[in-house]
């Protein structure tokens, strides 16, 4: 797998400590070893190079899957990561995920996670070779309460670890949208000080590309190009969204890019533009990015799909052919990873990594010797994981004839289910109801408060003007805004009503100047009646900082209804009482007329008694009465039910 693809029918491969001396006849004629191994009739190749995963993440496989990429991350991911993400779940995760590569032929492979100090000290343990890299986001992580401390955390580890046989360490500002400019580049020049690479998610999905112009005016690679961090030598996971410019942009400034295409499926992120990608000579690996996402870490699927979907993709079978798929497997992919002066390939003076792979195989016969290119389309279109026999890295064994020497299978998969029955009981108590789930999705604020309203039907604003304008009433403050409902019921009413809402505040002249967007769930009864006055109780706020795509997919609910209005809202002073006027003009569905809202936080049943009488004042100076009253607000009028 050099840069000529030489193959050799027969001859060795000489090896001396940790470093390949010689390949081909001259090694078996010349060399004689203390150690032989015969692989006759088995191909010896280099071991297979993961140019992007998150290693310890196996330990959440299968955790949350059907997903988007968002829900899959902030609803599910995250969450549990917040929860359980320590040291020892790192390294239980790392081995685990060691021991599957290993068994699928990876000798190399490129790293991004939290405790990344563990991930290299396990991957170490376990002989492996790998460029580990030390996340780094604009929020707190489970290894770093600040974004400095992130950055501290990957100064001091990538001090300790440069130089190491198998370890390359680097840091890693996980995205730009997780990222902020300054994050960006300080971890570009930390990666510059030390020489060492920079590990980053770049035009994952479409949405994150229109999300940057819309906020930058440019697609993502230019903007983090501004940022200075392609100073550093970046490996660039994903890259599916990129146009031909940014491709050459990659290309100048030397990056390598980690295709990913399993994950990038099942996510529906899309499928990158690899095939024009090696028409640049840019350098592109291929990785299985984390087992949450892929589900495995079996790099011999992962090539194949990468040919199959660049012949798929573009129309053209002679796209990505076997040869070319099985060197970004390999060398190419340690180009990639900045890392092919050390592996890749077998050659004399890089290390000894390689794995013994056994292709007389049912599935693999026959085989044909006329074209010499045929041993490449065996390896890619008809080989597995299952056919490694044998894997060396640094010159150590890791498996002979299927049995791993560095790692106890067993024990392994015996720790992963009882951290899996942990997990699921966490998320088991999370997702009983729907404000359980609110709660760790968003930081609602756990408090409980109760408003005395009514909602009434008027025939046109002059009424609420009018008493507005008495001297009697006090005007503190007002507003005006479009409005935006979004209102989700569950098929448990006991879970309440889940309120999406976008407010769009306007000026006098009718421009948007500001915006705002939050959650309420709301109960499915009253607590009480005053007359025409109810006690309503507001259980849960929080924050929406998804769009209510994301809410939608993450609460599922049995039913939803939408109402968008115009409201003008004024905090009013009655009789020594503050209260909320708003007057609405349903806009969706559309309506005649107006609708008055009167309403007054209160913490007791007398202090509500005393507000619901003024009320009852107020509706009357509205000239209104109680059979124009709504009892449930402007869901009925969506659900055509009753007033």
């Amino acid at each position: 797998m050099d840069e000529r693809f030489t193959l050799h029918r027969s001859g060795g491969v000489a090896i001396v400590g940790d470093t390949i001396r010689a390949v081909g006849p001259d090694a078996s004629s010349t060399y004689t070893g203390r150690e032989t191994v015969d692989c006759g009739g088995r191909v010896v190749m280099p071991g297979l190079v993961n140019a992007h995963t998150h290693v310890p993440m196996t330990l959440l496989r299968g955790l949350a899957d059907d997903l988007r990429l968002d829900v899959w991350l902030m609803g599910y991911m995250m969450p549990v990561e917040r929860e359980f993400v320590n040291p020892d779940f790192v390294r239980l995760g790392t081995r685990l995920g060691c021991a599957e590569m290993i068994r699928s032929g990876i000798t190399c492979f490129a790293d991004m996670y939290y405790f990344e100090e563990t991930v290299a000290e396990a991957t170490a343990e376990a002989g492996m070779r790998a460029f580990c890299a030390q996340t780094v986001l604009r929020f707190p992580t489970p290894d770093a309460k600040s974004y400095e401390d992130s950055l501290a955390r990957a100064r001091d580890y990538i001090e300790r670890w440069r130089g190491h046989a198998l370890i390359v360490p680097g840091p890693a500002p996980h995205a730009p949208y997780t990222c902020t400019p300054e994050i960006l580049r300080a971890c570009a020049e930390l990666a510059v000080e030390y020489d060492v690479p920079l590990h980053i998610h770049l035009s994952e999905t479409a949405q994150e590309v229109d999300d940057s112009r819309r906020a930058h005016g440019m697609p993502v690679v230019p903007w983090v190009k501004k940022q200075g961090i392609f100073g550093a030598k970046v490996l660039a996971a994903h890259c599916v969204h990129v146009d031909d410019g940014e491709m050459r942009a990659l290309k100048n400034f030397g990056a390598g890019v980690a295709h990913n295409p399993t994950s990038n499926l099942k996510l529906g992120a899309g499928i990158a533009p690899v095939a024009r990608m090696r028409e640049l000579a840019l350098h592109v690996g291929i990785g299985t990015d984390g087992a949450a996402s892929n589900n495995d870490l079996d790099m011999f699927e992962e090539t194949r799909l990468a040919a199959l979907l660049a012949k798929g993709g573009g129309g053209d079978p002679t796209a990505l052919p076997a040869r070319e798929a099985l060197a970004m497997a390999t060398r190419i992919g340690a180009c990639a990873m900045h890392m092919d002066h050390l592996t890749g390939s077998l050659e004399s003076g890089k290390r000894a990594d390689l794995i013994v792979l056994d292709v007389d195989t049912l599935h693999n016969a026959p085989a044909f010797g006329r074209d010499p290119n045929g041993v490449y389309a065996q390896i890619v279109y008809a080989s597995k994981s299952t056919d490694v026999m044998d894997v060396m890295c640094n010159g150590r064994w890791l498996m002979r004839n299927r049995q791993l020497i560095t790692l106890d299978e067993v024990e392994l998969r015996r720790a992963a289910r009882v951290e899996a029955r942990r997990i699921d009981a966490f998320l088991g108590s999370r997702e009983v109801s729907v404000l359980q789930k609110l709660v760790a999705v968003g930081g609602a604020v756990e408090q409980e408060s109760f408003e005395v309203q009514v909602k009434a039907r008027v025939a046109s604003a002059a009424p609420l003007l009018a008493v507005i304008e008495r001297k009697h009433v006090t005007v503190v403050r007002s507003s005006h805004y479009h409005q935006f409902d979004t209102y989700w019921s569950f098929d448990d009413p006991e879970q309440g009503r889940l309120r999406y809402r976008e407010d769009e505040f306007l000026d006098d002249a009718g421009n948007v100047t500001n915006a705002r967007a939050r959650l309420t769930l709301t109960g499915r009864t009253r607590e009480e009646e005053f007359g025409a006055v109810l006690l309503f109780r507001s259980r849960y706020l929080a924050p929406a900082s998804h769009s209510a795509r994301f809410y939608r997919e993450y609460f599922r609910p049995a039913a939803e209804h939408v109402v968008e209005k115009d409201r003008r809202r004024w905090l009013v002073v009655y009789r020594g009482v503050e209260f909320y006027l708003h007057l609405d003009q349903l806009l969706v569905p559309a309506s005649d007329g107006y609708f008055v809202e009167v309403k007054s936080r209160t913490w007791s049943r007398r202090d509500a008694q005393d507000k619901a009488d003024v009320i009852s004042e107020l509706l009357a100076l509205f000239g209104t009465s109680p059979d124009d009253t709504i009892s449930d607000g402007y869901v009925d009028l969506v659900a055509g039910g009753r007033r």
